[in-house]
C-alpha cells in the first residue's frame, strides 16, 4: 500500500461552565438531553433540547429571583436526577457556587457542610434533612430560601423568577469569568468536618475536555456513521470525584444523559435504559459478574464450572497479543455467557467507565475480553475527580489508564502519586492556608499510594491520607523525591509494541531521527492475512503486493496506527505510515538470532519507501 496518512480531532473551548447548558441545547435533529425516570408511567422519558432549554433559563431565574448572586453558594441534597443536573446548570449560568452532598448524609455532616458554606438556597429531595436546615436558625446568615422537591419539584423554583425576562440571565452570563468558583466540593468520608474543595469553572472545563480528548477516537467514529452520540447511563451522585467533569464532557459532546443510584431497582433500570456508555463505580460491574455467574446454568455434566472457563478464556483474550482465528473461535465457544453479561448491561452497551480506580486485573480482563469495552477512570477531589484515564485502545488492565491531556503524573520516593495540571483545585473553602501548601510549584500530593510503569500506565495502592497534606515541607519532599522517574520512556518501543497488537500487524518500525514528523513501516501477519483475504472474499490470485495495497486492508492497519498514536505523546505519533508485503526475517539480513529487527538495516533496506512517506503531504496527529 502506498503511504498512508492518519487525521486529528480538535475540540473547541467554551468560556465557562455558565455556556455549557445552551451549547448542550443546541442539539439539532438529535433531541434527547437529558433523561429520568417517569414514576407515574414507569419509563424513561428525555427531556427535549427545547425542553431543557427553557427549564434552566426558568430555574436561573427563580434563583436570580430570591436573590442568590454571584458566587453565593446553593447547596443541593438529593440523589442524582434530572433535577439535580438542572439545578446545578442553572447555577452555573447565574455564576453560583454549588455545593452537592449525598442525601444520605448525617444530621451532624449535613450540619457541618451549611455552616462552613453559609449557602443561599438549599434544595433538599424531601423532608428527611429539613429539620436539621431548620434547626440551624439565624446561623445561616445568607439564607434566604429552602425548597423541597417533593413539594412542588422545579416549579416551586422557577416561581419566583416568572415575571422576569431574560436579560437578568444574559447579564449574568456576559460577567462570567474561567476563574469563577464553580464548586465546593466536601469528599465523602467518616470524618465530619473536612475541608471543602474549591473547583473553578476553567478547571472543571479543563477535566471535562481532557475526557473528550481520551475518547476523541471513538466519538469520531459514531459521527463518520452519521449516529449521534449514545445516550450515557451515569451511576454516580454530583457530589463523587469527577461526576460534576463527566456531565459537563456529556454536555461537550451533546450526549443524552440519565441518572441511577443504587437501589433494588437498579438492575432492572439499566436494562432498561440501554446505554451506550455507562459511568459508574466498580461495584456496580462486579455486581453484574456475580449476577451473571449465580445465574449460570447448571444442569448435565459439564455446565459445573462452564462460567470459570468463559471467564478464563475472556481473560486470556483480553492478554493475548494477538486474537488470531483459533484464539477467536474458541472464545465464540462461550458466547452464550458474554451475551448475558451484554444483556445485563442493556444490550447497546459500547463503553463502560468505572470511576475511581480500584477494579481488579482479572474483572478488568474478563469484561474486554467478553466483548464489553471496559475502561478506568481516577483522580481525587482536588484535581475535579479526574486525572488518569484509560481508552478501549489504549488500555491496560489492572490498571487507571495514562494521564489525561495536559496532566503530569509521577510516583514520589515513598509511592505517593502526585498531580500537575489545568484542572487541579483552586483551595479550600475558607482555609487560605491550607489550600497554598497542600501545592507546591504547581504540584499536589494526591495522598494515594501508586506508580507508573514504562507505558505510563497508572497502577494504584492504597489511601495514604484522606486529603492533601496541610505542611509545605511535606509537598516538598514528595515531589522532590530522589526516586522520581528522570528517565523519559521509549515512545519508540511503546509505539511499535501497540501496534503490533492489532492481528494483522506482524512488525513495525517507527522513523523519527532526523525527519520533521515520525513515519512508519509495518509488515503483515501471513496467517491473518490469508484470514482477512478469505473473510474479504479476495481472490487467490492476489499476490501479497496487491494485498497490502489493498484499501480495505488498509483501513485495518491504519485503525493500529491510530490506537498506537494514542499511548504515545503528540511529538512521537505517527503521521504517514507504509505497508510492506513481506515480513521482516533472519534470512534477508533484517533480524538478528534473539528475534530483534535490525533496525539500521530496515532502513537501508526500505530507503525509497521511507524517502516516499517524506514527500507526501504532512499531515496532524490522531483519528
Amino acid at each position: 500500500m502506498a503511504g498512508s496518512s492518519v487525521g486529528a480531532v480538535g475540540q473547541s473551548r467554551l468560556r465557562s461552565l455558565g455556556d455549557v447548558p445552551y451549547h448542550w441545547g443546541e442539539g439539532g435533529a438529535r433531541d434527547e438531553v437529558l433523561l429520568g425516570r417517569d414514576g407515574e408511567a414507569g419509563v424513561w422519558r428525555a427531556l427535549s433540547s427545547r425542553e431543557f432549554s427553557s427549564q434552566v433559563a426558568g430555574v436561573a431565574k427563580g434563583l436570580i429571583g430570591v436573590g442568590v448572586g454571584a458566587g453565593d453558594r446553593v447547596v443541593l441534597v438529593a440523589r442524582p436526577g434530572v433535577e439535580c443536573a438542572l439545578v446545578v446548570l442553572a447555577a452555573w449560568v447565574v455564576r453560583a457556587v454549588v455545593v452537592c452532598v449525598p442525601p444520605s448524609v448525617s444530621a451532624e455532616r449535613l450540619t457541618y457542610v451549611l455552616r462552613d458554606s453559609d449557602p443561599a438556597a438549599v434544595v433538599l429531595e424531601d423532608g428527611r434533612h429539613a429539620s436539621a436546615v431548620g434547626a440551624l436558625g439565624r446561623q445561616l446568615t445568607d439564607l434566604v430560601r429552602v425548597w423541597r422537591l417533593d413539594e412542588g419539584g422545579l416549579e416551586a423554583i422557577t416561581r419566583p423568577g416568572a415575571y422576569m425576562d431574560s436579560t437578568a440571565v444574559r447579564f449574568r452570563r456576559e460577567e462570567q469569568s474561567p476563574q469563577d468558583v464553580a464548586a465546593v466540593v466536601y469528599p465523602v468520608s467518616t470524618v465530619v468536618r473536612t475541608r471543602g474543595v474549591v473547583l473553578t469553572h476553567a478547571a472543571v472545563l479543563a477535566a471535562a475536555e481532557a475526557l473528550v480528548e481520551r475518547w476523541a477516537p471513538e466519538q469520531e467514529g459514531r459521527r463518520r456513521g452519521d449516529e449521534g452520540p449514545g445516550r450515557v447511563l451515569m451511576e454516580l451522585g454530583l457530589w463523587e470525584p469527577g461526576a460534576l467533569a463527566g456531565l459537563v464532557a456529556c454536555a461537550l459532546v451533546r450526549a443524552p444523559v440519565g441518572f441511577v443510584s443504587r437501589g433494588p431497582r437498579l438492575r432492572r433500570e439499566v436494562r432498561e435504559f440501554a446505554p451506550r456508555v455507562l459511568v459508574c463505580r466498580p461495584w456496580l460491574v462486579e455486581r453484574v459478574f456475580a449476577a451473571v455467574r449465580s445465574s449460570a446454568p447448571r444442569n448435565g455434566w459439564d455446565q459445573v464450572d462452564s462460567f470459570k472457563v468463559a471467564a478464563e478464556l475472556a481473560v486470556e483474550f483480553d492478554r493475548a497479543q494477538r486474537k488470531g482465528a483459533w484464539r477467536r473461535m474458541s472464545r465464540a465457544m462461550y458466547d452464550w455467557v458474554y451475551g448475558r453479561v451484554r444483556e445485563a448491561l442493556g444490550g447497546q452497551v459500547r463503553l463502560v467507565v468505572c470511576a475511581g480506580g480500584g477494579l481488579s486485573e482479572e474483572m478488568d480482563g474478563f469484561f474486554n475480553g467478553a466483548g464489553v469495552p471496559l475502561v478506568q477512570v481516577w483522580g481525587v477531589p482536588e484535581s475535579c475527580g479526574v486525572a488518569a484515564a484509560g481508552a478501549v485502545e489504549q488500555r491496560r488492565a489492572g490498571t487507571v489508564g495514562r494521564a489525561l491531556a495536559g496532566v503530569s503524573l509521577q510516583a514520589s520516593g515513598e509511592g505517593e502519586l502526585c498531580v500537575r495540571g489545568p484542572l487541579l483545585f483552586a483551595g479550600y473553602w475558607g482555609d487560605e492556608a491550607a489550600g497554598g501548601s497542600a501545592v507546591w510549584e504547581g504540584w499536589l500530593a494526591s495522598g494515594v499510594a501508586g506508580g507508573l510503569d514504562e507505558g505510563g500506565f497508572v497502577a494504584l495502592g492504597r489511601r495514604l491520607r484522606t486529603q492533601a497534606s496541610r505542611e509545605p515541607d511535606r509537598v516538598r519532599e514528595v515531589v522532590r523525591a530522589p526516586a522520581l522517574p528522570a528517565v523519559e520512556p521509549d515512545y519508540a518501543a511503546v509505539w511499535e509494541q501497540r501496534a503490533c497488537a492489532h492481528p494483522l500487524v506482524s512488525q513495525a518500525v517507527l522513523i523519527w531521527q532526523g525527519r520533521p514528523y515520525a513515519s512508519a513501516l509495518v509488515t503483515l501477519a501471513a496467517d491473518q492475512a490469508e484470514y482477512w483475504r478469505l473473510v474479504n472474499h479476495r481472490p487467490l490470485s492476489m499476490t501479497r503486493a496487491e494485498l497490502a495495497a489493498d484499501p480495505d486492508l488498509g483501513a485495518e492497519v491504519r485503525a493500529a496506527v491510530v490506537a498506537a498514536n494514542q499511548a504515545v505523546p503528540a511529538e512521537w505519533a505517527v503521521r504517514a505510515f507504509h505497508v510492506l508485503a513481506e515480513e521482516f526475517t533472519a534470512a534477508g539480513g533484517l533480524v538478528l538470532a534473539d528475534g530483534s529487527l535490525r533496525r539500521d538495516a530496515v532502513l537501508r533496506a526500505f530507503a525509497e519507501e521511507i524517502e516516499g512517506l517524506y514527500r507526501s503531504r504532512e499531515v496532524p496527529r490522531g483519528e
